[in-house]
């Protein structure tokens, strides 16, 4: 037996060395995962903007910009992806032709929210603001919710909203986005209360700023008069800025006249009155009505914004107060570009009242979103760079320990979930409910967060109402509704100016077979788990 003893001595040497490591290994992470709706690529200041958005900045000062970021060109598409790790159409989160998808489109069992995995790993999870997935938040695995409800087209009004699911009452001092970080404080304080031990995931979701241009009177007055200047001059400066930053090397493509907004709505036009304008044209041809009204829009969007940041803050501060502050990783993202769209809805537009004000209903319009997509192309809905392109700020005290650098590696909304689960130490099953859970497309940000390394996609890919586009490497091809195919070499163009489509015709028709698998694939997809007998396909709701 004597020759056992060393075996045994060596064993439960090894057993304290590992089990002294578990005790040492830094405790899992918390996420804070932050959306904006309609933020342009050049709104923050750390993105080359001239809007006050000191909190952001912070975060991208004493972390990373990502700045080659991608999301799906549209509200809820994106938000399945951020939350499902797949691009929307497998998950029937954007249409599929013959099939219940879209808005409306009910996830397969085998694509729940991120919230389902980390949950049973002992991870509390919390929303607050917008929704616009399919179910309710706390049917999905949150903990908490605070949602958003019909209270979208006016931010001083709160029609449905509810708080873990009970309708809440009226407030007199209400408005979105202090509401939104309210709730997000209130949760991460009860967390703290309730849960000190346990890590949490946060999904805070603001609608600024989403039409309709509403802010409170006092953070208008702030940017009053900053925007006479025109569209054309802001673009231009952002863009320098950019360069000077390092985020983008071409130049500053000329803003497309003749592109107006995706959809008509011809008859809002006579309530909006001689000051609005649905082309972006060269500032120095509007009237002086149109230059006054646009530079008062663009004053409330920046309002908004810089709205946005303030209650950012809040929720920064209380991360702060709890000990959260080293051990969260907080990802930052815009669910789509700028919007071009104009119209008037909900409780309609009073052109007496003061714009900005409850009792107005306006929308950015193309020129100012051309300037807030600056340096790129087109607009929320499209897929070419300026509807698809997102400001990501990576923060993690504890985790990365870069501070204020660049990451130029193309990622997307997608790699969200992927980078959660690998954090947190959590692993997909290989089956849920009795289907097989296929892979997903998103890739781990993690080798990123440590150095500026590729995030190894094979190629990033998009589909929304018959837009549609496929990056491999730098190569993109790209093409409109029933048009033909572009092709860009964004290492060059991200701009997308130069269309190589006819120089290069075998690479084109490569990128556009490979469009075309990934679609097939996907509508395959689309079909497991089917959607209940006899359920239709349904029309969006437009202009979300």
């Amino acid at each position: 037996m004597k020759p056992l003893l060393p075996l045994m001595g060596l064993w439960l040497c090894s057993a304290l060395v590992a089990m002294a490591s578990a005790a040492t290994k830094a405790p899992r992470p918390n996420f804070l995962v932050i959306l904006a709706d309609d933020l342009g690529y050049s709104d923050l200041g750390c993105y080359g903007g001239e809007i006050a958005t000191p909190n952001l900045d912070a975060l991208a000062a004493n972390g990373l910009r990502f700045t080659q970021a991608y999301n799906t060109a549209r509200c809820w598409p994106s938000r399945a992806a951020v939350t499902t790790g797949y691009y929307a159409p497998q998950v029937r989160r954007d249409v599929v032709p013959g099939i219940a998808s879209g808005g409306r489109g009910v996830r397969p069992a085998w694509a729940p929210l991120v919230t389902e995995f980390l949950r049973p790993a002992g991870y509390r999870n919390y929303h607050s603001g917008k929704w616009h997935i399919d179910g309710k938040p706390l049917e999905n695995g949150f903990d908490h919710s605070f949602e958003i409800g019909q209270g979208q087209n006016n931010y001083f009004r709160a029609p449905g909203n509810t708080d873990d699911g009970a309708a809440l009452a009226p407030d007199p001092d209400y408005y979105s986005t202090a509401a939104t970080a309210e709730h997000s404080v209130k949760y991460l304080r009860d967390h703290a209360a309730k849960f000190p031990g346990q890590p949490f995931f946060h999904y805070l979701c603001f609608i600024a700023p989403h039409f309709p241009l509403q802010a409170p009177a006092a953070d208008v007055a702030k940017y009053r008069g900053a925007y006479a200047r025109g569209w054309n001059v802001v673009a231009a400066e952002r863009h320098a800025r950019q360069r000077r930053i390092g985020l983008v090397n071409h130049d500053l493509p000329p803003m497309e006249r003749d592109v107006g907004p995706p959809y008509d709505f011809p008859d809002s036009f006579p309530i909006l009155g001689p000051g609005e304008i649905n082309r972006p044209l060269p500032w120095t041809e509007l009237t002086p009505a149109q230059r006054e009204f646009q530079a008062d829009k663009m004053a409330i969007h920046a309002a908004m914004v810089d709205r946005m940041d303030r209650e950012i803050g809040r929720v920064l501060a209380q991360l702060k107060a709890m000990g959260a502050w080293e051990n969260t990783l907080i990802l930052f993202a815009s669910d789509n570009g700028a919007s071009a769209e104009i119209m008037v809805r909900g409780e309609g537009h009073d052109p007496a009242a003061p714009p900005g004000s409850a009792k107005t209903f306006l929308c950015l319009g193309p020129g100012w979103s051309s300037s807030s997509n600056t340096p790129f192309r087109r607009h929320k809905t499209w897929v070419h760079e300026g509807g698809i392109s997102t400001p990501l700020i990576a923060h993690w005290p504890a985790g990365i320990a870069a501070r204020g650098e660049l990451r130029r590696t193309p990622v997307h909304l997608v790699d969200v979930v992927p980078t959660v689960l690998e954090l947190a130490g959590v692993a997909k099953p290989a089956t849920i409910k009795g289907h097989a859970v296929p892979p997903a497309p998103g890739r781990s940000l993690v080798p990123a967060l440590a150095a500026d390394a590729a995030v190894a996609h094979d190629f990033l890919w998009w589909e929304h109402e018959g837009n549609r586009a496929i990056r491999q490497g730098d190569w993109k091809l790209v093409a409109l509704k029933n048009g033909a195919w572009e092709l860009y070499d964004l290492g060059k163009d991200r701009g997308e100016q130069r269309n190589l489509a006819a120089t290069h015709p075998a690479k084109a028709s490569e990128l556009e077979a490979l469009w075309t698998r990934h679609w097939e694939e996907t509508k395959r997809l689309a079909l497991t788990d089917p959607p209940p007998a006899g359920a239709a396909p349904k029309k969006n709701k437009r202009a979300r």
